[in-house]
């Protein structure tokens, strides 16, 4: 049995499920480029580290934009300062090595995580949260692993594209489930 969705739903879950295809493709492209070039901190690997979050901060602007109609932005506004707070810190920690930028990503992945979480939890009338929600908690978990990380002897930038690629087949993943939302039904 379905039940029809509210129109701000439907227009809601619309733009989410166009918005988390993007998010997608974004971070497997990031993952690949920054698979190149993670064994040192080069110019490319620091501008692709501050990328993320300010892909993030995007991406959350366009979310609330969208949001709106169902529900209060306020968290997602939280996540477009942390996002932007990370973006600085990453370029700042990028002069101190890999450690200092471990340590900023994992407080941005605990934060933001969080920030997912919530959201998701919000939205689960939505449908399609499911992965939004399992994703949070797992950024959190990493963002914690991140930051201990830092204090390893050889610490690697490649804990980060290991973030990126389950972050991106979570988006996938609810993107293909809010296809029933978008079209204006929802589960019973």
């Amino acid at each position: 049995m379905t039940t029809v969705a509210a129109p701000g739903i439907s227009t809601t879950a619309s733009t989410l499920r166009r918005l988390y295809f993007v998010r997608f493709a974004f971070a497997v492209v990031w993952a690949l480029v920054m698979f190149t070039t993670a064994k040192h901190l080069g110019p490319l690997a620091a501008t692709l580290l501050v990328l993320y979050p300010l892909f993030d901060v995007a991406a959350a602007v366009v979310d609330a934009r969208a949001s709106r109609a169902t529900g209060s932005p306020a968290l997602l506004y939280v996540n477009v300062a942390v996002s932007l707070l990370a973006a600085a810190g990453l370029a700042i920690a990028a002069a101190s090595g890999i450690p200092a930028v471990l340590r900023v990503w994992g407080a941005w992945a605990v934060v933001a995580g969080l920030v997912q979480l919530l959201v998701a939890v919000t939205r689960r009338r939505m449908g399609g949260q499911w992965p939004m929600i399992v994703s949070g908690g797992i950024s959190v978990l990493a963002g914690g692993s991140f930051i201990a990380g830092a204090s390893a002897d050889d610490p690697v930038l490649t804990n980060a594209i290991a973030y990126a690629i389950p972050g991106a087949v979570f988006f996938l993943i609810s993107a293909i489930r809010l296809g029933r939302a978008a079209k204006g039904a929802l589960p019973a």
